[in-house]
């Protein structure tokens, strides 16, 4: 029988990925030696794996930062977007780049039909490619580890072949002077596809709000529609309504612009 203690590491470490037992300590408000204690018959039941200082659940020991993200404020992502694949209609093109958020997308996509579909996500590209009719072209390229995402010139050259009725990137971080994210390639390419969509589209949960990123994506009169899950401070939706970028709170039952 797990106590309230074991069911509390539990949801931690399936929310976090690894912990260390020190930081599990702080969290839970007790002490180290307890933390070993709760941990012990979750290790000798299989359910945590102890590594250096450290726990984590046995099946996700090893996992791709990409996985990890994919578990964090999922039930926000889901409904973000649900809400945007309501908004593409059969038979229409969208381009999508890496995220976890574009692939959540990707997933509510998989009851749509003779879509053309253009990414750099190999993620994305499994999950829509041979089936209901649709035509997936990806971007080309050096796949990298994490994300299984191709970047880089001959990414770039690639998709700006392409004219698609819904562009839609993810964001790293988001503040009154726009979107930004915290790796330069990944800038440069979520910038191109905006480029390349009539309908320009930033899907982004509530947790990106506030946050500084390392490089400037595009500021937000470069976008046609910010799609989120609650609604963001003052400074964001001032800067909002000033670029003319439709607020959309999914879930909400409108939209303001």
């Amino acid at each position: 029988m797990l106590s309230k203690r074991h069911q509390q590491i539990l949801r931690i470490l399936n929310e976090e990925g690894t912990v260390t037992i020190s930081s599990l300590a702080a969290r839970l408000d007790v002490s180290l030696e307890t933390v070993r204690r709760d941990v012990k018959p979750l290790t000798e039941n299989g359910s945590v794996l102890k590594i250096h200082g450290a726990v984590g659940l046995a099946g996700q020991i090893g996992e791709a930062p990409f996985e990890r993200r994919m578990r964090e404020n999922a039930v926000a992502k889901q409904t973000i977007a649900r809400h945007l694949a309501s908004t593409i209609h059969n038979g229409e093109s969208v381009m999508l780049d890496t995220g976890t958020t574009t692939s959540f997308v990707a997933r509510e996509l998989t009851g749509h039909r003779r879509l053309t579909v253009v990414t750099n996500s190999s993620d994305i590209a499994r999950t829509l490619a041979t089936v209901n009719g649709n035509r997936v072209y990806m971007a080309g390229g050096e796949l990298r580890s994490d994300s299984g995402a191709a970047f880089g010139n001959s990414a770039i050259d690639f998709i700006t072949r392409f004219t698609v009725a819904h562009a839609v990137i993810s964001a790293g971080a988001l503040d009154a002077g726009g979107v930004m994210d915290f790796d330069l390639e990944e800038s440069e390419f979520a910038r191109r596809v905006l480029a390349c969509g009539e309908r320009k589209v930033v899907v982004s949960d509530g947790s990106k709000f506030g946050r500084r990123g390392l490089v400037s994506v595009c500021r937000f009169d470069a976008v046609s529609e910010l799609i989120t899950d609650r609604d963001p401070p003052e400074d964001i939706a001032d800067a909002l309504e000033a670029a003319g970028t439709t607020l959309t709170v999914a879930g909400a039952s409108s939209q303001k612009s």
